[in-house]
């Protein structure tokens, strides 16, 4: 077979009737294989060949690479193995690898996200390289049961969406509805903006069915370590704020900085505990959750556990106790795949 001048020539690709006509445009096919063939045989570059069968150069390059023989590209048993390694897909690491699949269900059952998943193996087996898995690849193993080797129970516990906080009227339409003057955040010191100390928490109410029963939520800014309240006598401003006071006073002094929470009712009698725990309590804007973001995050995450619509009084104080383990043993990518409770921790040893 002559082409002529080697520099001129471009291989063309054609199908024939023989062709596999079901074939993804994205795999090289037969006359692409005989293309590359006939390109090297001719001395083209890797570069001109790709542009003719319309692939990548870096395609072409894997092809030949991965099905020379003796330094031959033969393009029928090229043709013939992609075929066969098409009819027998790589199987899921979630199925061949039992211990990493019974780490990524551990940690499914305990709520936590794939991606907090697959980057906390890196920190809990640093030196073996086999407990490695996306993200990604555990969502599919959610999503496609049949392949993905994981077991379908654990599926519910990945998260649905978060709960976002609406107020109950227009931000032009609210009063200031406490005796005492509220402190607003826009006078809280640059030391809680930017984390730097310690000992500064966010709060707030994640409501019950109709708003009849209530669990407040407290996280602390720089370690996103959080305390659960019980609210057994409801959740006005007494009992919001005894149950306050009797959590934060179990706290050491130099983690007792300050309180934001938003406007809500529950806050009324922010002055007596203040005077009880020694603690500045600022003030969201009206409809500003995100001033309390980390708050707000992790309200969404205990919805994992206190769905919209439930009877919160079900609940006791070991319940809580046993959410906020969980929640504290989790790994946040905020704190670099650490969890709160490490972090506290070493918070602890140093101070």
């Amino acid at each position: 077979m002559h082409y002529g001048d080697s520099a001129q020539y471009t291989p063309k690709v054609t199908t024939t009737p023989t062709d596999e006509a079901a074939i993804n445009s994205r795999y090289l096919s037969l006359p692409h294989r005989l293309a590359i063939a006939d390109g090297l045989a001719t001395d083209q570059s890797l570069t001109s060949i790709a542009t003719g069968i319309g692939k990548s150069t870096s395609t072409v390059s894997r092809e030949i690479s991965n099905h020379r023989i003796d330094g031959l590209y033969l393009p029928y048993q090229a043709h013939a193995a992609a075929a066969a390694a098409r009819a027998r897909p790589k199987r899921s690491k979630l199925v061949t690898n039992h211990k990493l699949r019974q780490a990524v269900e551990n940690g499914l059952q305990q709520r936590w996200s794939p991606e907090e998943i697959s980057h906390r193996l890196v920190k809990d087996y640093p030196d073996d390289e086999s407990m490695r898995v996306s993200h990604e690849t555990i969502y599919q193993a959610l999503y496609f049961q049949a392949r993905g080797g994981l077991k379908r129970e654990v599926q519910q516990a990945l998260r649905t969406g978060r709960t976002r906080r609406k107020p109950h009227r227009a931000p032009d339409q609210r009063t200031h509805r406490f005796v005492d003057p509220m402190i607003m955040i826009s006078e809280r010191p640059a030391e809680v903006d930017d984390r730097a100390v310690p000992g500064h928490w966010e709060g707030d109410l994640i409501m019950g069915e109709a708003n009849k029963t209530a669990i407040a939520t407290l996280v602390e800014r720089a370690t996103r370590y959080t305390l659960l309240v019980h609210l057994p006598g409801g959740h006005n401003a007494e009992a919001v704020r005894d149950g306050l006071i009797a959590t934060i006073s179990d706290l050491p002094a130099h983690l007792r900085g300050s309180l934001t929470w938003d406007q809500g009712c529950e806050m009324a009698r922010h002055k007596q505990f203040s005077m009880a725990t020694d603690m500045a309590v600022y003030f969201c804007d009206p409809a500003s959750p995100w001033q309390r973001g980390t708050n707000e995050n992790t309200n969404g995450l205990l919805r994992q556990y206190f769905p919209k619509g439930t009877d919160l009084s079900m609940f006791g104080p070991e319940d809580l106790e046993h959410v906020s383990q969980q929640l504290n043993g989790r790994p946040r990518k905020t704190l670099g795949w650490d969890t709160p409770a490490e972090r506290l921790r070493d918070l602890l040893l140093t101070t």
